[in-house]
């Protein structure tokens, strides 16, 4: 490697990381940086905020394996995979062997117009792998022109099997792969139609069609459960333990008092939702009856003890690691653990002995905490609560349950939780109020109805005693020396800042980017916005504007929070960063021998990263699982009229989700009234030119629900009413005629009044809206 430096020089300056990894063709990480600038430990995180000033300010990109280059820095020659194809049909590209952790460019391949006069090279699909020219065509968009294709090596296709024109067709659960696919009644492996398979691709076409076969039958395209496999399939979730794993965990025994702090006598409970089935943390809280402490508080927090059965290089310790978290779908949970442990031994069921890991934590009346100290303990459970039990009793509504509860347990609670939310609000904890949704299904595991997840004060009681915990783990491994897996959140970028004050300024509300040091400044615009039109608009824009969260052993704070520094430690069931920071609390403070094993703190890096994608992996397919059983809902509604807001302006048209369900569908752009769109990205709006009218984000509309297909899990809305005029450019602006459908299409309540709420034009059967983004 060149541009290496003598050891025991000053810390390097922008300019020179910036030279040294020129000089390194870009193949540098974090690292090697750090090696050659000879950066220890106490200034890892000043490195940090270097590299990203050279990432704000445009001179570096990360590419694969988190490793730096300059910006522009993809080769031009390169091998791509054609990936999928978008709702215009084009095909996009993705860099062989790009991992999924990492930020993907853009890359569109252009075909060779030649081919379609039967010259230039082969034709490119979906799963092709190519050799390709990159033309850079903006930041992290590029265009690729195929010079040869290498193979079309199979790729897998998730799908639904359907019998067409005496033939199978594969319908491919991915809403961006538009293509059907050829299966031949041979390469069916006996699926039949309606079945959800995963099939592989296979070279040549016939009838125009790519070809597949059968590989897998996943089930029944309508069964209960077939939604959940979509997900966890697309994202590659590991599902299955090794039979190693298994055995370990099966063969795990309770524990008893040696070594450990008797909490059994303590009235710990565990709140959690009514559909929970592992409860891996307890709380208990009093009155501090130390006279110096008027008013203060006494917590406890326990969590159940995993690193005592999960110990490090451990077959049960390789699969938590991989998977990294649980998953949860609305009808399923993939575990991290195995389910003896999980909803066994890890769990805190009542009345039963458990071993865990606690943190008693003396505040003040303030909600300041005072001290605390972390202890190895055997507890039980004195009961396991619902969110709506604790609340109704807490409101004077108690049930068999609760009511010897309310003032012994219950009331010191809620004692502890005020002092803890006031603490809170004066240290500026981003406020942002967005609606989230909950699936409901039947005994039969379909869906009959989606709510809105009501937030109760015992939600946030049960949030702030964690909050509490988790900084307490962080500092008591700070004060111990001992490696801490953060986590962390970044502060916005400048970009982003300069995107959301653009937008804000469309809307006349005052913001200072430059001056922005703190979360709890956005909640000023929270607070402006709140009670207008532009209040579910607004907190989403924020949300946009905000860094994602990640573990990382260099600690930067949690900005969102307004923490100095924070860990997470109290869901080691669910998440492998929990049980690093068990295992780093039990080396530091001698609470036994399966703590962090020596030098282990070198792979925190390298697994940070990992833990950060599989959350991240994680999150998607419960989203993609979700929209799922949204649509499969949907599916019986076509033809009906919905209340909704705008929740996406791109030049593709409007994503809208609906008021009562949260159900996220597209309004196309060749389905707005006729014109010519601009899109204002820093705005969040389209435009139209001859019409002026806008469509904003979060402005309210009123769709009829025009498709609904459970197969790619997507929605077609036809907009009746919404919008507002703006400045119309040349032209008159055109009066609306909204559409009457008749039969089953009939739009239910729609008056001539709405109809006539848009600018004329047709709805359906036109070319498309034409778009252009504004620079």
């Amino acid at each position: 490697m060149t541009g290496k430096t003598p050891k025991h020089v000053p810390f390097p300056t922008k300019e020179q990381v910036l030279t040294f990894i020129q000089d390194n063709n870009g193949e540098v990480g974090k690292r090697e940086i750090a090696r050659a600038f000879n950066i220890n430990g106490g200034q890892r995180s000043e490195l940090r905020a270097l590299i990203k000033q050279l990432e704000d300010d445009g001179s570096i990109q990360r590419g694969r394996g988190r490793r730096f280059a300059p910006q522009g820095s993809l080769p031009e020659v390169t091998v791509l995979r054609v990936s999928h194809s978008d709702a215009e049909g084009d095909l996009f590209c993705r860099p062989e062997n790009w991992p999924e952790d990492e930020p993907l460019p853009r890359i569109l391949f252009v075909p060779d117009r030649r081919n379609s006069r039967g010259q230039g090279g082969p034709e490119v699909g979906i799963g092709d792998r190519i050799l390709a020219r990159l033309a850079r065509q903006g930041e992290a968009l590029y265009q690729a022109k195929c010079i040869r294709r290498l193979s079309s090596a199979p790729a897998r296709v998730l799908g639904i099997l359907a019998e067409a024109q005496g033939s199978l067709r594969l319908r491919p659960t991915n809403r961006k792969d538009r293509d059907e696919y050829l299966v031949d009644f041979k390469d069916a492996n006996q699926a039949h139609p309606g079945d959800l398979v995963e099939a592989e691709l296979l070279p040549g076409r016939q009838l125009g069609l790519r070809r597949a076969k059968v590989v897998d039958i996943l089930g029944e395209e309508d069964g209960p459960r077939s939604i959940s496999l979509v997900a966890i399939h697309t994202f590659d979730i590991p599902v299955d333990f090794p039979q190693e794993a298994i055995d370990q965990a099966e063969a795990a025994q309770g524990i008893d008092l040696k070594g450990r702090e008797d909490l059994r006598d303590i009235p710990l409970i565990t709140i959690d939702g009514a559909d929970a089935r592992d409860f891996d943390d307890a709380v208990y809280a009093r009155a501090d009856d130390d006279p110096s402490n008027p008013g203060g508080w006494v917590v406890l927090v326990a969590i159940a003890d995993v690193a005592h059965y999960v110990r490090p290089g451990s077959p049960l310790d390789v699969a938590a690691k991989e998977r990294g978290n649980s998953v949860y779908f609305p009808d399923r949970v993939v575990p991290m653990l195995p389910e003896a442990l999980s909803n066994g031994w890890c769990s805190l069921r009542p009345k039963e002995e458990r071993g865990c890991m606690a943190v008693w934590m003396t505040f003040d009346s303030e909600g300041n905490k005072l001290r605390h100290h972390f202890v190895r303990g055997l507890m039980r459970s004195a009961a396991r609560l619902t969110y709506e039990q604790v609340q109704s009793a807490r409101d004077g509504h108690p049930d068999d349950l609760t009511g010897p509860l309310v003032e012994p347990v219950i009331a010191p609670l809620y004692g502890a939780f005020k002092s803890l939310l006031a603490a809170r609000h004066r240290r500026g904890t981003l406020e942002l109020d967005l609606p989230e949704r909950k699936v409901s299904l039947d005994e039969n595991g379909l869906v009959d109805g989606i709510v809105e997840r009501t937030r109760l004060d015992s939600h946030r009681l049960i949030e702030e005693f964690m909050v509490s915990a988790n900084v307490a783990a962080a500092e008591t491994l700070e004060d111990k020396k001992q490696p801490c897996m953060y986590r962390i959140h970044d502060q916005p970028t400048h970009e982003k800042l300069e995107a959301l004050a653009t937008f804000l300024e469309t809307l006349s509300i005052p913001f200072h980017k430059g001056s922005v040091k703190h979360s709890g400044q956005f909640n000023g615009i929270l607070e402006k916005a709140r009670g207008t039109a532009s209040e579910h608009m607004v907190n989403e824009v924020v949300l946009r504007s905000q860094a994602q969260a990640e573990y990382n052993p260099d600690n930067i704070g949690h900005f969102g929070l307004a923490l100095r520094r924070y860990a997470h430690f109290t869901s080691p069931i669910r998440r492998y960063a929990d049980l690093l920071v068990h295992r780093a609390l039990i080396r530091g403070l001698d609470l036994g021998k399966d703590g962090l094993p020596p030098d282990s703190d070198q792979e925190f890096d390298e697994i940070g990263q990992h833990i950060t994608a599989t959350e991240r992996r994680a999150a998607a397919a419960e989203r993609d699982a979700v929209n799922r059983f949204t649509v499969s809902y949907m599916a019986s509604h076509v033809g009906a009229v919905f209340p909704g807001r705008i929740n996406g302006v791109t030049r593709a048209g409007l994503f809208v989700t609906l008021d009562q369900s949260g159900a996220d569908g597209l309004i196309p752009i060749s389905a707005l009234p006729n014109d010519f769109y601009v899109h204002d990205e820093g705005a969040h709006c389209l435009r139209g030119q001859a019409t002026g009218w806008e469509f904003r984000l979060g402005g309210p509309v009123e769709v009829l629900l025009r498709e609904a297909n459970p197969v790619s899990g997507g929605l077609l809305f036809e907009l009746l009413q919404g919008g507002n005029q703006g400045k119309p450019g040349r032209g008159r602006p055109r009066k609306t005629l909204g559409r009457s459908a008749k039969g089953p299409g009939k739009v239910p309540g729609t008056t001539s009044k709405k109809r006539n709420a848009l600018p004329k034009g047709p709805v359906r059967g036109r070319k498309a809206a034409r778009t252009r983004t504004k620079p």
